[in-house]
């Protein structure tokens, strides 16, 4: 900092013979000392600020190691549960090929596969200590002992009941999401996250105020070290803003789950950069004005100029990305943060040469992100078809393309360059431009998510539908230009940059014994998807407890059990699917379809009536009386719920399962999927 205020010009009156201006570093020292006794410079302060931001980069490098571990330790618990079910349904079959003929084979609380009582012959016999599980063929006799005993697999792995009542009533807590802020109206998210956010707010104020003594000369200490902060906190903000950066893939969470981090990081940045030039006006005023520096002299400087730059560059950035205007504006929204960050970015370069290292980092986060991925690796052309449905606010965006071979699909080409010619997954979502509508579309690409069911393995045709509701911009303009050429028929040229996503909500699902799925409106571009998915997985199951891959699947094959709700506003919305696939998602196994009359004429239906009353069916015992501690299907049963709508749905349906942890149902897990950008 004292390089740039190495000496500031004498003012237009002074004399020849006046005394010379002190240089920054000897009045703020001056300040330090004022009576000339022996105490640390300015410089050690500024140099113990530059070592303690070091260790809040290490921090941030924890923190994300943290959630790493966690993240893939889950990952490794699931795949061994998946690995451990294949094999029970291997040994089920071998099993039940070598069991007397009328007997059931099944697996028993004990932990052994066995017969159902009163099917076992006497010349069966049974594994030594535990009664009703016969001899397993071709195994020695000390092979058929179990490893432990029965008492020891009843008590062994129970929590007890205190511990199992607090887990509960934590989780329950951290999945509630609190009412609206009054008279802001500003929706808050979980606990759990508004927890994680705190976090990061104290994390920020403990090195603002570390060894900082608040006082007049020591205010440019801690104008410093925010200045530092905000410039260290930069590389992890353009990280959490980027479609493809590491995070996601190792913590799990979502670009959207990510993104309100990126947000929260962000208004804390221009509160620090805020913070940071109000302590260098007080400089000047409480000490270098004394010295003899004018207002005009101190703003001319430099190294003031680019930091007054950078700070009216953040803060319209700020403003420009709240959600008021970005809902509105979106077009203006998306250039205005291109052109702000990249100005921005620009003026802090030029402001202090201690924040160009963490200007390069952000800018190569930029660069890669925007123009080699998203513009060069990941950017396909191809026709596109428009239709118009029912309620005529709402068109569907269709295109269809045989999916390549070879090389497209080696491991270390699917993460580098994997686009959209060669499948998505569910959830995933595409940039779309259309320039056929006008010259300044050409240069925009709109989100959108991929509303038609994710290919599978065998799939050589792959037909991708979007689904987009009328507003302001561009959805409206490519609404009025599909009316206008309805009679044409003719395909349009799109550019697809994708896909994008995360799959939470699909393991999730695939995890579980009971999914729920339920939509919103438009929501319905991120559940159809998902329900398909959790069907393949049905299938998939299924097919492997039946001897032949041929026969017909029944409800008694499918062990896993699928709700799925679709709120609407107008009954002509149901047109955005169809009701040929709607009859055939009703007439799969295991599925069971809820379509609540039209909202805009009968009001909200009551979720909490229709899920806790289909759980208590597919459990056979109704919820409330479901005991954390109890072993029973009914309790241990895995119930995984999605929802994907307005905020209000979304607000009602994680509260409804913080309500279903806190009745006993402890294994239940809920996924949110937000809209907006």
């Amino acid at each position: 900092m004292d390089q740039g205020f190495v000496k500031f010009r004498q003012s237009s009156g002074s004399t020849s013979t006046s005394k010379p201006l002190p240089t920054l570093t000897e009045a703020l020292n001056a300040a330090f000392s004022p009576h000339g006794e022996k105490k640390p410079h300015i410089h050690d302060f500024i140099l113990e600020s530059r070592d303690l931001i070091l260790t809040y980069l290490l921090l941030q490098i924890g923190f994300l190691f943290a959630f790493t571990v966690l993240h893939w330790g889950r990952r490794v618990q699931s795949w061994r549960r998946g690995r451990k079910k294949r094999f029970r349904l291997d040994f089920d079959s071998e099993l039940a090929k070598s069991s007397p003929d009328g007997a059931e084979a099944t697996f028993n609380h004990y932990g052994c596969y066995g017969l159902a009582v009163g099917d076992l012959p006497p010349s069966t016999g049974a594994v030594r200590g535990i009664p009703h599980c016969p001899k397993i063929p071709n195994l020695e006799p000390e092979e058929q002992i179990p490893l432990l005993s029965r008492a020891e697999i009843d008590s062994s792995w129970i929590p007890p009941r205190r511990l199992l009542i607090i887990r509960r009533q934590l989780k329950a807590w951290l999945v509630y999401q609190p009412k609206p802020i009054p008279f802001f109206n500003k929706t808050l998210p979980s606990n759990g996250t508004s927890i994680t956010i705190l976090v990061l707010i104290g994390i920020e104020l403990f090195y603002s105020f570390y060894n900082v003594h608040l006082s007049i000369p020591t205010i440019v200490v801690f104008a410093d070290r925010t200045g530092l902060l905000f410039v260290a906190n930069l590389p992890l903000l353009y990280l959490l803003a980027a479609k493809n950066q590491p995070i996601k893939l190792l913590t799990g969470y979502s670009y959207e789950a990510l993104n309100i981090f990126h947000r929260r990081l962000g208004e804390i940045m221009v509160l620090l950069g805020l913070i940071h030039a109000v302590g260098m006006f007080v400089e000047w005023y409480t000490i270098l004005r004394p010295n003899g520096y004018n207002l005009t002299e101190y703003l001319s400087h430099e190294i003031i100029i680019w930091g007054i730059c950078a700070l009216v560059a953040y803060e319209l950035l700020y403003v420009t990305s709240l959600g008021s205007f970005r809902q509105r504006r979106y077009e203006l929204f998306l250039g205005l943060h291109i052109i702000l960050q990249t100005l921005a970015l620009l003026f802090l370069w030029f402001h202090h040469g201690r924040s160009r290292q963490f200007v390069y980092a952000s800018l190569a986060i930029f660069l890669v992100d925007r123009f080699v991925y998203r513009m060069g690796l990941k950017k396909r052309i191809a026709k596109g078809m428009l239709e118009v449905k029912d309620d005529q606010d709402t068109v569907v965006l269709r295109a269809r393309w045989s999916k390549p071979a070879g090389k497209q699909h080696r491991r270390w080409n699917h993460f580098l360059s994997h686009d959209i010619r060669a499948g998505w997954k569910a959830t995933d979502h595409v940039f779309v431009t259309v320039p056929c509508l006008s010259p300044k579309h050409s240069l925009q690409a709109h989100p959108f998510t991929i509303a038609s069911r994710a290919p599978r393995a065998g799939d050589t045709e792959l037909d991708l539908e979007l689904i987009i509701r009328k507003h302001d911009g561009f959805s409206k303009h490519l609404l009025h230009y599909a009316k206008e050429n309805k009679e044409n028929g003719h395909p349009l040229q799109i550019k697809l940059d994708g896909p994008y996503g995360s799959q939470s909500a699909v393991h999730l699902l695939q995890e579980s014994n009971i999914s729920i799925i339920i939509a919103g409106g438009s929501g319905i571009a991120v559940t159809w998807p998902l329900v398909w998915s959790a069907i393949d997985a049905i299938h998939s199951d299924a097919s492997k407890r039946n001897a032949d891959p041929e026969d017909e699947i029944s409800p008694s094959d499918t062990p896993k059990k699928i709700l799925f709700i679709w709120i609407v506003r107008n009954s002509s919305n149901l047109s955005w699917i169809g009701s040929d696939k709607l009859e055939c998602l009703r007439s799969m196994p295991g599925v069971n379809i809820v379509i609540p009359p039209a909202t805009a004429h009968n009001g909200h239906p009551d979720l909490r009536t229709i899920i806790t009353s289909w759980i208590s069916s597919v459990v056979a015992k109704p919820v409330s009386a479901l005991d954390v501690r109890s072993q029973s299907n009914a309790a241990g049963k895995k119930i995984g719920i999605v929802c994907s709508g307005p905020d209000a749905l979304n607000r009602t349906v994680r509260n409804l399962c913080s309500l279903l942890l806190s009745q006993g149902q402890l294994d239940v897990s809920v996924e949110i999927e937000k809209f907006g950008w």
